[in-house]
């Protein structure tokens, strides 16, 4: 019994103390953005987005290449689109108090 007790007063402080955390699922863009097709070739999205601002070199087996745009990054597996991912951008910038300047 006692060590049940002690238990929960160890465990209790902790609870109490916690902080909430608040990831901003869904917030990455609006939702109208255009973005490449899946199954597009990187001719396709050349031609209709132009250059991309960053391509990086294949990774992995089988290799996957991205292109990164300034609002968005495609990934292409054999030259062809897998995935297309809109870049987050906060929409506000953390206030930074008096103490932490």
């Amino acid at each position: 019994m006692s060590r049940i007790l002690l238990l929960f007063m160890l465990l209790a402080p902790t609870s109490i103390r916690a902080d909430t955390l608040t990831i901003p699922v869904g917030q990455q863009g609006p939702a109208n953005t255009p973005l490449p097709a899946r199954g597009e070739t990187q001719r396709a999205v050349l031609e209709r987005f132009g250059l991309a601002d960053e391509e990086h070199a294949p990774v992995g087996q089988p290799p996957i290449t991205r292109w990164d745009y300034r609002d968005f990054s495609v990934y292409f597996e054999s030259g062809r689109v897998i995935d297309s991912v809109i870049h987050h951008r906060p929409r506000h910038l953390p206030v930074r108090s008096e103490e932490s300047q």
